[in-house]
């Protein structure tokens, strides 16, 4: 296709395509919560059906031991390079609802902006992809690249069943290249390629302490409040100035070389515009690094909720059974998740008082991941992208994570193109999610011209 076929296509076909998407938001797949598991199997069959209707062959849902995974391909291009087309279905929970302006999962279009859970991150930003390869069978019956599609319903949930499914299928899923659009670009206007992620490691800890709840009055004092000792526990996991104080959590942290801290600085970065936006009194942070070096390239330890004791409106007086809290630390290259986790129990461990019982239930874990900016498959993105949106692409890190980037870069040996069309404010995790529709019109422009460019760039590299 030329340029302006991609241009008519899609504007031709805008209407119906977002009729489309809005109907693929309405499915409550919320993967975390066992109520809506048939929610997230009837979004996997829709997802099915409009592979189909793309022109896509070997279309199936197929069973992973959770919730299933949508896999089909189109593999008529001899001597092309394949790409594996990597996304998620499954969305995040809503909660707070009631924070909600329209219901979560009625989706509506306000300025520009379509609001729904799982709007960008990542019903949107997959849809995309089918729409960009249905463009090139519709107009010429062929694609330029041979295309396989992934589609996962547990990404949210740490993509628990993925690995497994991977190894099982390496031969069928074996590709070139694979292409993942859940990344953000760095501002309106500015469209990035993604080339490093975090990774992630994360556990519970919980706290015991009486058999039951305790009139405060009667035996305050006689037993360490469990509320008590956690507080304390959580408190020694960091510094004052921000640091995590865990011994050996910095030990294999790759550094940033001078060039990417230059090439960050350069990037239009507002701190105090970031500040006032995210509506806190100053940013916070390690101590000798800027708000991008923290959020992109530095290993961090969060806590993520925290529970125990009377939560409700009013006084209880009472000691407390138990407490618990979760934790997670996003990680940076080099760092190995299950090391972490071990130097966080152990350092636990090592302060939890006698006078309570202490437990950890460990998460989930995945490393850090790293793409070379040279290679041709990224080169191709920057290029489709300076030619979309009329300006050079920028070059960046996310702080978020993908656990299943680091399974196809060991199990399919295949670098991982992170070309992504969010926002950063888009309210990925949280009420009120959108996708501005103006990277929805572009995006699957730059998609569907992503694939000549790949051709061409990986003349000669396919397997």
């Amino acid at each position: 296709m030329t340029m302006i076929d991609v241009d008519r296509h899609f504007a031709e076909r805008r209407e119906r395509h977002l009729a489309e998407l809005m109907d693929f938001l309405r499915i409550p797949s919320i993967s975390a919560l066992s109520a809506h598991r048939e929610d997230v199997r009837r979004a996997a069959a829709w997802l099915a059906e409009r592979l189909r209707r793309a022109g896509l062959e070997h279309v199936e849902v197929e069973e992973t031991g959770g919730h299933p995974v949508v896999t089909a391909d189109w593999l008529h291009a001899p001597g092309a390079p394949t790409v594996l087309i990597y996304g998620h279905y499954d969305v995040q929970p809503v909660d707070p609802e009631s924070l909600w302006t329209t219901p979560p999962f009625e989706p509506q279009i306000r300025d520009g902006r379509l609001y729904a859970r799982g709007a960008s991150d990542d019903k949107g930003q997959t849809f995309m992809h089918v729409l960009a390869v249905e463009a090139w069978l519709q107009e010429t019956g062929r694609l330029p690249v041979n295309v396989k599609f992934l589609v996962e319903g547990e990404e949210e949930v740490g993509s628990r069943n993925l690995d497994a499914f991977v190894a099982r299928h390496r031969e069928r899923l074996a590709a070139d290249v694979v292409v993942v659009s859940d990344t953000p670009m760095l501002a309106p206007g500015r469209p990035a390629v993604c080339y490093g992620l975090r990774g992630i490691a994360s556990m519970e800890v919980r706290v015991q302490g009486p058999a039951s709840d305790l009139h405060s009055g009667l035996f305050g004092g006689s037993v360490l409040n469990p509320i008590q000792a956690l507080v304390g526990l959580l408190a020694s996991l960091h510094a004052p100035d921000g640091r995590v104080a865990v011994p050996g959590f910095y030990d294999d942290v790759r550094p940033l070389t001078p060039e990417e801290r230059e090439a960050f600085a350069r990037l239009p970065f507002d701190e105090e515009e970031y500040r006032r936006r995210l509506g806190v009194p100053e940013l916070f942070g390690e101590p000798g690094y800027t708000t991008l070096e923290r959020v992109w390239a530095r290993p961090t330890l969060e806590f993520n909720g925290i529970s125990g004791g009377f939560q409700g409106e009013g006084g209880k007086t009472i000691v407390p059974s138990w407490a618990s809290a979760k934790i997670s630390c996003r990680l940076v290259p080099d760092q190995d998740p299950q090391r972490i986790l071990d130097a966080l129990e152990r350092h636990l461990r090592e302060r939890a008082p006698r006078a309570v019982q202490f437990t950890v239930e460990r998460g989930q874990g995945s490393p850090a991941s790293v793409v070379p900016l040279d290679h041709p498959a990224v080169r191709a993105a920057a290029r489709v992208l300076e030619e979309t949106y009329g300006r050079p692409a920028d070059f960046i890190r996310m702080g978020g994570s993908i656990p299943v980037v680091p399974t196809f870069r060991e199990r399919l040996g295949a670098p991982v193109v992170l070309l992504g069309f969010g926002l950063p404010d888009e309210n990925f995790h949280a009420p009120n999610e959108f996708f501005t529709l103006e990277n929805f019109d572009l995006g699957v422009r730059a998609l569907a011209r992503y694939w000549a460019a790949l051709a061409q760039s990986m003349a000669g590299r396919s397997d």
